[in-house]
């Protein structure tokens, strides 16, 4: 009791800090102030009496108020009476009050504690200091030291503290409040279920007890079609309280071999959620953070494990998928980056499978997770289905983003579609005002793909005005792109731009220029190149070294593409399947077919293992040589090496048959092609045309021509080039004409070969006025004539013994900077004979024999035949250069066939009736097995027996048989071998 209150109640109502405890103001009724001072003097008449008698006043003794109080006290109805607080619930206020410093959750407040009421200590307890309130006013005390401020470990055992305080309040006011009862009326436990048991037979056995309203089966951990053993029966209706009680009696009852424990519902995983939702509302730590579960915490352990795994090892595919499973409940954010994962392999079935997985969660994609499933799509080269995600996207309301549109660019530039990428590009640059080096790269790589190099040109001069620098790698698709065009110039400038820009040359730099120079046969600049990198410290790799030995095999250089092979060992590289399968060409180049084979055999033993392009060259190098039985021991080989034979390997092998002219076997392959379920491709279909062009067969060829068009496999160039070759080859020039005027309507360019394919046709019927016009037409389109353009056209001048034209033609073709080759000459030489001028036949031999050109067998052959012919009637130098011309043939060891032999010994007959020295000169060159018999009109007689015709027939035989307009058989076809290469390519 405070010495002021005896003193007058007034003064004690002006100190209400003093106040025992202190009620709400709000709601109760008012007391008037004669009840105010009753109390009041009561009040002080029980304090009188309890200091008289020696007691202390209980700590229920209430404060009288003012009645001079402006504003009016309300008091409880009831007053009631409170025991003294011992220390312990003391501390628990004193916690309770410093809890109320932190911001209240709000969620917290709907629980509505009820109040705990504060107690006070006894007055004894009191100190001094509170009996002496004037004297410390006049003479107050020091100011007391500011307080230490607690060290971290105070500070987290002071929240330890207060989260348990609340815990321990909430559980006293659960004790005060009558116990929580937290079963599900009408759910029982039903365990030791048999593993294979489903929810409809627990069903069909619980119904007999109530109706049923759930069933709840828990799964397995590992195999989700079996459960885990145990699960839960919910009753339904207005009886499931009783319906439970009376599947409960059945415990222990046998049930499929199993005896079962039923029990009630005890709460216990009721009770669990409850107090883990305090949990949450109340929070945790000085800021009030929000309470992680243990479910929480493993969860986002799982989701970093995830991310790690993916960072670190994104090849192990088997892991990052047990990482993303072991995540509950995965997030969108989880979601997109394993589909992202998928789409980074080429794995767009997996990636779609992912995306659904999500969706059917109930998680719907953003343009994060669209994005990722397009750029899947475009890696896997499906535009189609990448497509259909930019629609659906759409229609979701969803925006796409410059990343968006630049996946898709970069997709249809890999697949060629140029057009398509540029009309996405040009919506990009429509929806987004600001354009990045990645897009105008893709765009720029789609035109380079289809050779487009002026628009290529464009774009980037369109990106350097828009003020983005652009990368090495814009440089380095110039580069490729210069390359597959062949124009070395700009492609040089492209490289020096790049150094002069402060960019440093890598391997791919160097490697464009080697890959150039190797491709337009300039392999010794290509060396240069090589020379120039090691100097700068780029050592070579594997693309590089196969570069080289690609140059070198195009140029059958055989040995030094064993020394760059060399070159790869000595460097510590070890070769890969491209080095290999480079250095099998080689050796199938130069007929070394055994090391070709001991070559697959050394990278199986290398455990490199061999592809379907291994056996290709051996294939083809055998059914070519004509050895059918060879080629399909090493096809077999190639199966049970484990490659599964494509149609290229099946075009390979077509091919080599067909240049054999054994076209009923290559059919008897296209069947068994067809068999093995592989459908043949237009390049098949195109080679048995060729076929059957070369043996004039038009009917077979554009029987295989229609197979294609009723197939819808594509039609190209050189399709249309097999039928005018069968055409030409039968004379039947007015379905050659038919097919050009198809080829006009499917807008297919003439290439050269095309307008070779027509003057030759024109040729073989000697109309040199259609070859001429053919020529015309062909400098029209600017189609650039090549050295068979330019001896086709003579021939037809020779076979319509125009020589005049022939000759300035040669004229011509030298001042356009196309040197004539052996066959050129040929063709001329040929020519002159005909018209019956063997001095213009020799001149141009010489001629031949100054442009550094060696002659051949044909040039010798169609030499002699028109000089012997002539040796009869013309001057002294026909026989002097028949002499020079037997003496280069016996220095070269050149021999002629049987027909020929005989055709120049009934020439000789007649020049020299006995024999003589031209005799045993020309002789020398005859074939081995020819007899020389004393009597050479007898010799001539036996086999004038097996030549049937008179001398002129046997000239014509002699000229024809071997060489026909300047071209052998097979020379005519070696002619095309660049379009056949082309073919297999």
């Amino acid at each position: 009791m405070d010495i002021f209150t005896l003193i007058s109640p007034q003064t004690a109502l002006a100190r209400p800090q003093l106040l025992p405890f202190s009620f709400p103001l709000t709601g109760k009724p008012h007391v008037s102030l004669n009840s105010a001072a009753a109390t009041a003097a009561a009040t002080t008449s029980r304090a009188q009496v309890s200091l008289s008698s020696g007691t202390l006043p209980n700590s229920d003794s209430e404060p009288d108020p003012a009645s001079s109080t402006s504003r009016p006290l309300r008091r409880p109805k009831t007053v009631k009476k409170y025991v003294t607080a011992s220390p312990s619930t003391t501390a628990a206020s004193d916690a309770t009050s410093a809890s109320r410093k932190f911001p209240n959750n709000p969620l917290k407040d709907l629980k509505s504690p009820s109040p705990v009421p504060s107690d006070q200590s006894p007055a004894v307890s009191r100190s001094l200091s509170n009996k002496l309130w004037l004297s410390s006013k006049l003479s107050p005390p020091p100011p007391l030291p500011p307080p230490t401020p607690p060290t971290e470990i105070q500070v987290k055992e002071a929240q330890t503290t207060e989260e348990s305080d609340l815990l321990d309040n909430s559980r006293s006011e659960d004790d005060a409040a009558p116990p929580i009862d937290y079963r599900q009326l009408g759910k029982i436990f039903v365990g030791n279920l048999p593993a294979w048991i489903k929810k409809h037979e627990v069903t069909e056995f619980f119904r007999q007890f109530g109706p049923i309203s759930n069933v709840i089966l828990i799964k397995g951990h590992n195999e989700t079609e079996r459960n885990a053993g145990f699960g839960f029966v919910i009753y339904g209706g207005p009886t499931a309280p009783t319906s439970a009680m009376k599947a409960v009696e059945f415990d222990g009852v046998e049930f499929h071999g199993r005896v079962l424990t039923v029990k009630l519902d005890d709460g216990r995983r009721q009770k669990a959620r409850e107090e883990e939702r305090f949990r949450y509302l109340v929070g945790q730590g000085d800021k009030r953070r929000e309470y992680r579960s243990e479910w929480h915490r493993e969860r986002e352990g799982s989701k970093n494990g995830f991310r790690t795994v993916l960072e670190t090892e994104p090849e192990n595919w088997q892991a990052v998928v047990s990482a993303f499973e072991r995540i509950k409940k995965p997030s969108r954010r989880e979601f997109g980056l394993l589909v992202n994962y998928y789409a980074r392999r080429g794995d767009m079935h997996r990636a779609r499978e992912t995306f659904e997985r999500m969706r059917a969660r109930g998680i719907e994609p953003n343009l994060h997770v669209y994005t990722n499933l397009i750029y899947a799509y475009a890696v896997g080269r499906d535009m189609d289905e990448a497509l259909l995600c930019v629609r659906k996207m759409k229609e979701d309301g969803i925006e796409m983003s410059l990343v968006t549109y630049s996946i898709l660019v970069g997709g249809f530039a890999k697949m060629g579609n140029a057009e398509a990428a540029e009309h996405w590009f040009e919506e990009a640059k429509e929806r987004h005002s600001t354009m990045n080096a990645i897009i105008y790269g893709n765009i720029i790589y789609a035109n380079c793909q289809t050779l487009n190099m002026s628009r290529a040109e464009e774009l980037v001069k369109q990106m350097e005005e828009e003020g983005i620098d652009a990368p090495i790698d814009i440089y380095h698709t110039m580069m490729d792109g210069y390359t597959m065009v062949g124009d070395e110039s700009k492609c040089l400038i492209v490289f020096d731009r790049l150094m002069e820009c402060g960019l440093t040359p890598s391997i791919i730099s160097y490697g464009c220029l080697i890959n150039l120079y190797t491709k337009i046969g300039k392999v010794s600049r290509a060396l240069e190149i090589s020379k120039r990198m090691r100097s700068e410290g780029i050592k070579h790799n594997r693309k590089t070294y196969s570069m080289l030995i690609n140059g070198f095999v195009r140029l059958r250089d055989w040995a030094n593409a064993f020394a760059i092979f060399e070159d790869v060992m000595s460097d510590g590289l070890k070769p890969d399947v491209v080095l290999y399968n480079n250095m099998i060409r080689a050796f199938c180049g130069m007929g070394n077919m055994e090391r070709a084979i001991s070559t697959i055999k050394q990278m199986q033993k290398e455990r490199c293992r061999p592809t379907s392009q291994s056996f290709m060259p051996i294939i083809h190098a055998f059914a070519k040589a004509g050895d059918v039985r060879r080629a399909l021991e090493i096809f077999d080989t190639m199966r049970r090496s484990g490659c599964i034979p494509t149609v290229h390997t099946y075009n390979a092998l077509i091919l080599g048959l067909v240049e054999k002219r054994k076209m009923e076997k290559a059919i008897e392959i296209l069947h068994e092609m067809i068999l093995a379920g592989i459908d043949p491709d237009e390049h098949t279909y195109t080679t048995i045309m060729h076929g059957y062009a070369s043996l004039g067969d038009t009917g077979k060829a554009f029987e295989y021509f229609t197979r294609m068009k009723n197939e819808d496999l594509q039609l190209d160039a050189y399709t249309y080039e097999a039928l005018l070759k069968a055409c030409c080859k039968a004379g039947r020039m007015q379905s050659a004409l038919a097919v050009t005027r198809e080829m006009n309507s499917q807008k297919i360019p003439r290439n050269t070969f095309v307008y070779n394919i027509l003057i030759d046709g024109w040729a073989r019927r000697g109309d040199v006025w259609e070859a001429a016009d053919v020529m015309q037409q062909m400098k029209k389109e600017h189609v650039k004539p090549d050295i068979h353009t330019y001896t086709s056209f003579i021939n037809a001048c020779c076979k319509a013994g125009d020589m005049q034209k022939a000759t300035k033609t040669m004229e011509e073709m030298e001042a356009v900077g196309v040197k004539p080759n052996i066959k050129t000459y040929t063709t001329l030489i040929h020519g002159w004979a005909r018209a019956s001028l063997p001095e213009k036949a020799l001149a141009c031999f010489e001629e031949m024999k100054l442009s550094g050109l060696k002659p051949d067998r044909a040039v010798y052959h169609c030499l002699m035949t028109s000089m012997l012919s002539r040796a009869t009637v013309a001057e002294g130098y026909i026989y002097t250069g028949i002499m020079s011309i037997c003496r280069e043939m016996i220095d070269s060891e050149l021999t002629v066939d049987m027909g020929t032999a005989i055709h120049w010994s009934k020439c000789l007959r007649k020049i020299e009736r006995t024999g003589g020295e031209l005799t045993q000169a020309l002789q020398k060159t005859f074939p081995p097995d020819w007899i020389s018999i004393h009597s050479p009109h007898e010799e001539i007689a036996d086999y004038s027996d097996v030549e049937s015709g008179d001398d002129d027939e046997r000239s014509d035989l002699g000229n024809g048989s071997m060489y026909h307009a300047g071209l052998t058989d097979d020379e005519e076809d070696e002619e095309e071998d660049g379009h056949d290469n082309g073919l297999w390519a």
